[in-house]
């Protein structure tokens, strides 16, 4: 319901009623402005993008206070990266109001970042948290649109997947102090993330089954996804390793002192060990121990899914963004698939072509 009427003063009053029944109202000197005023916010109520005049007036910074209350629920880990991304995205929009910012604003803000040296995946981080947090707001009302979009994306960057050579692995394995040598094996032979491997419990390994399955990562919280949760069989090679480990204890992974062994002391033997070891990258992270696990699947010929469960990805398109090139090369087996089905039949055809087929 709208109306416009002149009042006595000779101004004009629009006013009109939202979904919810509430009423606004504005005065104006021109009718037609006030005409205009009624036919925006009709339309945006008709069209779904209706936004109420109050929370138009919502800052960034009030907004981010209202939704990392939300996001809290999540790991302490996760909260913490959440509220790292907020603090850049308030210093940069922390007193517009959430209808202000635009996606043109969005770009110069990434590509000023971008001169200032920032890498391509923090970029496209804090990209996907703005546009997290600004869609939330859409969802709220808060604003008509998300002004962040596939346009307005930097690009995750190209994935960072060196993969270790045999020697290198178990160079890095002999160099490795008594209480790491476990870790580096479930890295490298099982592809378990650092916190996993350190979470590790004796229940979760089946001895007799020959299997891994992750429930925790440390301390003792909840798995990053469902899907780490999967099963990854294991050698008798890594069962023997793995059997004393498994007795007496209530972590696989210890230190010299009987304590479960943390991810940080993990990381930090990596960054003593690393270097000492020829052809490694400077910054080459317990991580990386999962992309040599994903080699040596590939090249014994596993399978996207195959590759995909073993490394407990979510989805299949993560295996194929991160290890796509391994996989053999795709022109010669092409070359090969293509001859075997031809094979024999094209020298027929081309007899038949030659002696204008059969001839009476």
């Amino acid at each position: 319901m709208a109306s416009l009427k002149k009042r006595p003063n000779g101004k004009w009053r629009a006013r009109y009623r939202d979904a919810a029944g509430r009423e606004h109202a504005r005065h104006f000197e021109r009718k037609v402005d006030g005409q205009r005023w009624l036919d925006e916010e009709t339309a945006s109520i008709v069209t779904g993008q209706y936004v109420d005049p109050q929370a138009r007036k919502v800052t960034v910074d009030e907004w981010c206070d209202t939704w990392i209350e939300g996001y809290a629920s999540n790991r302490p880990s996760t909260v913490r990266q959440a509220r790292v991304h907020l603090a850049r995205i308030r210093q940069e929009f922390g007193p517009l109001p959430l209808t202000a910012v635009q996606p043109s604003m969005v770009r110069a803000w990434l590509a000023r970042l971008q001169t200032e040296g920032r890498a391509p995946s923090y970029l496209f981080a804090l990209h996907s948290r703005l546009s997290q947090v600004m869609q939330d707001a859409v969802i709220d009302r808060k604003v008509p649109a998300n002004p962040c979009s596939r346009r307005t994306s930097p690009g995750a960057g190209k994935p960072r997947a060196y993969v270790a050579t045999e020697a290198q692995l178990w160079e890095l394995y002999e160099r490795a102090g008594a209480p790491f040598r476990p870790a580096l094996l479930l890295g490298a032979f099982v592809g378990l993330r650092t916190a996993e491997a350190c979470g590790l419990r004796p229940e979760d390994v089946d001895l007799e089954g020959r299997a891994i399955t992750p429930a925790v990562q440390y301390p003792a919280a909840p798995l990053k996804t469902e899907m780490s949760g999967e099963t990854v069989p294991i050698p008798d090679s890594l069962v023997a390793v793995l059997k004393p480990l498994c007795a007496d204890r209530a972590h696989v992974l210890v230190d010299a002192d009987g304590a479960q062994l943390g991810p940080w002391q993990v990381e930090r033997e990596m960054r003593r060990i690393r270097g000492t070891v020829p052809g490694l990258p400077a910054k080459f992270r317990f991580h990386d121990l999962r992309h040599f696990y994903a080699s040596l699947l590939i090249a014994s010929g596993a399978d996207v899914k195959v590759v995909q469960h073993r490394l407990r990805h979510a989805s299949a398109k993560t295996t194929l963004d991160t290890y796509g090139h391994l996989w053999p090369d795709s022109d010669e087996s092409t070359r090969t698939a293509v001859e075997r089905a031809m094979n024999g039949k094209i020298v027929s055809l081309a007899d038949s072509v030659r002696t204008g087929g059969d001839q009476e």
